[in-house]
């Protein structure tokens, strides 16, 4: 287990009402697609975009008699969840029916897991800055099934129904009242999304549904949520209302601003905040009802008599903890303290294992800062500006190892390296091989730059008698001897050389 580096928590944002001031509490149930080739109870596809209805076992149709079993795949995947959300994992739990009407669901029930979750308390370090992070607690994961999707708006009269998510795994994970804004709720989604993806549990792909969030909203005033947190009496804090289906990080943001101040309206003005569930319009930037709340015995949750209890191994588990990844903190930890960088040029490396692997290589026997900055900068700056992810990269690391290694030798500049690496995204090739067949090599002769310094300093008197009055104008002298050498003198040496024949 990691021991993240001390930091003070964010201070709760705080709204400012008609009355007085309100804080925020927030918690989050998550829902993450396992990633899978088969769903949780049946052999049938978990494939993206595939024909509405193809991907349908007699299983996901309940047809009479078909029973569910369970795909261990989808259960290791929770259980390494878990263990990156440095949870608690039972070793035994239970599948539970919860009965509602779900017209996309055709048993008529989804199979969840209530009493006995397959994970239990576990927790993520939400970074907000330097030095500033959220300790936010994980409840519970469990492992239920999704449903299908309807579809209103291809016929006026009627309504269509797919299938083809139906019975695929999800994984809610659970967390506490911990969060205190929405740059906080949006960046704990962020940091599970990431957790995820270097556990390759979850490809976190919002767009396709793959990970979405119901934000549960609640008031209260300064001072309250501390009482809470002494007692545990949640009637310290305000009425909650859920917000579903939310895949996005910047709607999570505005849905919660909405909804506080909504709430905050709502109590100002002598009301009461009803619990309930509630959608997000993006379009009109509010949440509206959708129903009220319901509670745990509206769905009348009992055990599913087709599914025995799910017992697993210490050794399995171990197994799997053997297997992790280094995980998001532990690297960020590790790139500060082995490359000497700062935590939120780390931040940017490890945001993804791809970026992080690619950057590693790089850096591999060079200077760490030096490399952080090229791909950073460099490299990082043009994928996003041409929309590539990092497995499209024109430049390989091997590429860019290359002209770290020819500046370090000296025999290109820093400018010279920026041409070399335009050649390398548009051309390919080798960066040795380009920077001697092009006349490329840094001019390190000293007697030549010597020559163009003089040269320079002898055309231009006015500007000789400036420099020596003022310092700092000698740099125009470097420029000059940098532009006659087609920027392949070395700069130091030109510095060296201005500086000695100014005599300053």
């Amino acid at each position: 287990m990691l021991d993240h580096l001390a930091f003070t928590p964010p201070k709760p944002k705080v709204i400012h009402g008609a009355k007085s001031d309100w804080e925020l509490v927030i918690g989050l149930e998550v829902h993450a697609q396992v990633a899978s080739n088969a769903k949780l109870f049946s052999g049938a596809s978990t494939t993206f975009g595939a024909e509405p209805n193809s991907n349908v076992s007699f299983v996901d149709a309940a047809m009479p008699g078909m029973l569910p079993v369970i795909n261990e795949y989808c259960v290791a995947q929770a259980v390494r969840t878990g263990l990156g959300l440095r949870a608690k994992i039972n070793l035994v739990s239970a599948f539970d029916r919860k009965n509602y009407f779900y017209p996309d669901l055709p048993q008529g029930y989804q199979i969840s897991q209530l009493y006995h979750p397959i994970v239990g308390e576990g927790e993520v370090i939400v970074d907000m800055g330097p030095g500033i992070a959220r300790r936010v607690r994980i409840e519970r994961i469990h492992l239920e099934q999704d449903a299908g999707k309807s579809i209103h708006d291809m016929d006026p009269a009627l309504s269509f129904v797919d299938l083809n998510r139906t019975g695929v795994a999800l994984m809610e994970i659970v967390s506490r009242p911990d969060i205190r804004g929405p740059e906080e709720a949006a960046a704990y989604v962020g940091k599970l999304r990431q957790i995820m993806r270097y556990l390759g549990t979850c490809d976190g792909n919002m767009q396709m549904g793959n990970l979405r969030a119901d934000v549960n909203v609640s008031i209260c005033q300064p001072g309250a949520y501390e009482k809470f947190q002494e007692t545990g009496d949640h009637s310290h804090l305000g009425t909650r209302c859920e917000i579903k289906n939310m895949n996005s990080m910047r709607f999570i943001q505005q849905a919660i601003e909405y909804e506080a101040r909504r709430q905050i309206a709502i109590v100002e003005d002598g009301g009461k905040v009803v619990q309930e569930t509630r959608l997000y319009d993006p379009d009109k930037g509010e949440t509206r009802s959708m129903r009220s709340k319901e509670e745990a015995h509206d769905y009348r949750y009992f055990p599913d008599p087709d599914l025995l209890p799910l017992e697993i191994e210490q050794a399995w588990v171990d197994e799997i903890a053997s297997s992790l990844p280094e995980l998001p903190d532990a690297k960020k930890a590790r790139f500060v303290q082995s490359y000497g960088m700062t935590e939120y040029d780390a931040d940017v490396l490890t945001a993804e294992a791809e970026n992080a692997a690619f950057f590693e290589e790089v850096a591999k026997g060079r200077d760490g800062k030096q490399a952080a900055n090229w791909v950073i900068n460099e490299l990082f700056g043009r994928l996003n500006k041409e929309g590539h992810m990092i497995d499209e990269s024109p430049v390989s690391a091997a590429q860019l190892g290359g002209v770290l290694d020819l500046i370090a030798k000296g025999d290109i500049s820093g400018k010279i390296a920026k041409d070399v690496f335009e050649i390398l995204w548009t051309e390919g090739g080798d960066p040795a091989e380009i920077v001697e067949k092009r006349g490329l090599r840094q001019v390190t002769d000293t007697a030549a730059i010597e020559a163009a310094v003089d040269a320079v300093i002898a055309a231009n008197p006015e500007q000789v008698e400036k420099a020596k009055q003022n310092p700092k104008l000698a740099g125009w002298f470097v420029g000059q001897v940098l532009k006659a050498t087609g920027g392949k003198a070395n700069p130091a040496a030109v510095n060296a050389l201005v500086a000695q024949k100014l005599g300053l």
